[in-house]
């Protein structure tokens, strides 16, 4: 994956983007000091390039009754390792599943889970997580509160 080049002007737009839900070209434009038509063609530069990948609703998962976030470590057998993929495609498909990442070190996957509660989770992790082929351990880690949440990155 190749970086893009943005500029400071670009900047400026895509730390707007980020921060205020929901604002369109003309105030990003009014803001930055740029016309709504410059501004417009900037944003969809920046989304034909990929800086852009998509502009989502941000739920709050108490409220919708996911009150319990999981981060759980997975561990696949040395047989296991070699689908990597495998594992990696089944676990998109579980919508419980927020983040998957592989990671080195002595476990293979970090994934972020939610779950209404702990007996959710439970039902998750004996009759998906653990049946797929492969997968040796689960290491669970409960969150108790959120301290910080954020998808804004630092640009």
């Amino acid at each position: 994956m190749q970086k893009i080049d943005i500029d400071q002007t670009d900047r400026r737009i895509l730390q707007l983007l980020q921060t205020e839900a929901g604002i369109n070209a003309a105030a990003v434009g009014e803001r930055i000091g740029l016309s709504q038509s410059a501004c417009w063609r900037r944003i969809q530069r920046l989304r034909e390039e990929g800086v852009i990948k998509d502009q989502p609703v941000i739920l709050d998962a108490e409220k919708v009754g996911l009150s319990t976030m999981v981060f759980a470590q997975v561990k696949l057998t040395s047989h296991g390792r070699s689908n990597l993929t495998d594992f990696a495609d089944a676990v998109r498909k579980y919508p419980e599943v927020l983040d998957c990442y592989v990671v080195l070190g002595n476990i293979d996957f970090l994934l972020r889970i939610v779950a209404e509660d702990i007996k959710g989770y439970e039902r998750f992790i004996y009759e998906k997580l653990s049946q797929l082929p492969g997968v040796q351990e689960v290491n669970s880690s409960i969150a108790l509160s959120e301290i910080k949440h954020t998808t804004v990155l630092p640009i």
